[in-house]
């Protein structure tokens, strides 16, 4: 007797998919959104808005607000002394006022003050919409980047880019949808902050190390310099052969239709990787506008991307944590800032002459702030230096500008000391739905299905910050 070529189980199963399917494509051709099977494809957001693009301008470790967007005039008074604040309390011992040893200057119509150290940015203040009233949840990286980049502090997230290419696909299918570029390596907790989590693996961000310049180091195996392109096409295809049949094996499996998916992706890249990522084809004047550095390419990299409709880039200021400052915090973040303030102006002005700034929202911050007070070491490297600020999640800056962001503005405010958040508060999640709204989605309606629940990037939390939206 020939066995079945399926079980009960089996045959239930591919029944029921076979409904859905048939209802799932109805309703698709109702909606007018059947046109492609490609998990990529644009797509139409909750709402019309201006905002299409990301660039994500990630300073690693934890800038010091206080330093920076956030001018506070009575750590000049207190200098060396204790400050009035009961329980303030961080990662480390902490001790008397640390005045900031940088000048902070107006800019613009709105007349908001800047610190020296990002003047250039500072050009285009009125773009710029400064956050000063973000906090977060602990005063460690690892949980704050987590939180940062993917909502949640502890469990396998979705990160932001993730969701957002997810919800939005991409205007190019010959490039990621999702780029996180980190020049030197991976930072902490390495590819879970651009992770897809539980959506498909297509969402997930690729990494490029932007401390390379040549192309097939940027992108490993980019090129397939034994076989021509014929020939790679049937062996590819015949590779994805062997793969939908396997796929049909099983029902679904995410795994293999990811894997479908970028190797389509890897043979569609080869020459339009090397034309986005190569800075050279850019006008001098350009690169000089940009400046020097590994930072200033990678900024400008950016700008070809988001330009070549690439979805959410993220632009991180190096791997470990090179805002994290807890000694010689007037040398290095003087250094740092170097490093990127020039390009980042440029990339203001740039987008906005090229007109691209309306359409592409850009974000700009660490994963928290620093102390206005010293750190006072006991042990490890910076023992003895009195000169650093510790972590603090309690208050920091953050601004966004471009993509339908009213600029011009500082919403919400530290204390007198720029400790605590304490006038119009915004967590992290209520910066998520807000950058939501921007991107077009209704964060309490955007959401994905996963072990018979429907998540979301805010989970149950966060609210819009209408006041940020132009």
């Amino acid at each position: 007797m020939l066995s079945p070529q399926f079980t009960r189980r089996q045959a239930l199963t591919r029944c029921g998919m076979g409904f859905g399917a048939l209802f799932a494509g109805q309703m698709l051709a109702e909606t007018g959104s059947a046109a492609s099977t490609n998990p990529l494809s644009p797509k139409n957001p909750h709402f019309p808005v201006k905002a299409k693009r990301v660039i994500h301008l990630f300073m690693n470790g934890g800038p010091s607000q206080v330093d920076t967007f956030d001018p506070k005039p009575q750590l000049t008074k207190y200098h060396g002394k204790k400050l009035p604040i009961e329980n303030l309390k961080t990662e480390r011992p902490t001790g008397a006022a640390l005045a900031s040893p940088y000048k902070f200057k107006k800019y613009g119509e709105c007349g908001l003050e800047v610190s020296e150290l990002f003047a250039k940015t500072a050009k285009n203040i009125d773009d710029i919409a400064v956050i000063r009233s973000m906090h977060a949840d602990v005063p460690n990286h690892e949980p704050s980047l987590m939180l940062m980049n993917c909502g949640d502090a502890r469990l396998i997230r979705p990160s932001v880019g993730s969701w957002l290419t997810y919800g939005l696909g991409t205007e190019n299918q010959n490039l990621p949808a999702f780029i996180a570029m980190c020049p030197g390596g991976y930072p902490i907790q390495e590819s879970q902050n651009w992770q897809a989590g539980f959506l498909p693996g297509i969402y997930q961000g690729t990494y490029i190390d932007t401390k390379h310049t040549q192309i097939d180091k940027l992108i490993e195996h980019v090129e397939n310099k034994r076989i021509a392109g014929p020939e790679q096409r049937r062996q590819l295809d015949l590779l994805q052969t062997l793969n939908a049949k396997y796929q049909a094996s099983r029902v679904h499996d995410p795994v293999v239709e990811a894997r479908i998916q970028s190797f389509e992706l890897a043979y569609r890249m080869q020459h339009e990787a090397a034309d986005a990522f190569d800075i050279s084809r850019e006008p001098k004047h350009i690169l000089d506008a940009y400046g020097p550095g590994t930072q200033a390419r990678q900024i400008l990299i950016a700008r070809r991307l988001v330009e070549r409709g690439v979805r959410y880039v993220q632009v991180w200021h190096g791997a470990g944590q090179p805002w994290d400052n807890h000694d010689d915090i007037e040398v290095n973040h003087r250094r740092l800032a170097k490093q990127c303030d020039q390009a980042i102006g440029a990339l203001l002005t740039d987008l906005k002459q090229r007109g691209l700034l309306d359409e592409t929202l850009v974000i700009w911050g660490g994963e928290f702030g620093r102390t206005p007070v010293v750190e006072m070491p006991k042990k490890g490297s910076n023992q003895g230096k009195i000169n650093g600020r510790d972590h603090n999640h309690y208050g920091f800056s953050m601004w966004l500008a471009g993509g339908g962001v009213k600029g011009g503005q500082a919403y919400g405010a530290t204390d007198e000391f720029g400790f605590k958040a304490v006038e119009n508060r915004v967590h992290v999640h209520d910066l998520h739905a807000t950058i939501l709204k921007l991107m077009g989605f209704n964060h309490e309606e955007f959401t994905y299905r996963y072990a018979g629940r429907d998540f979301r990037l805010t989970d149950v939390h966060g609210h819009v910050v209408e006041d940020l939206i132009a």
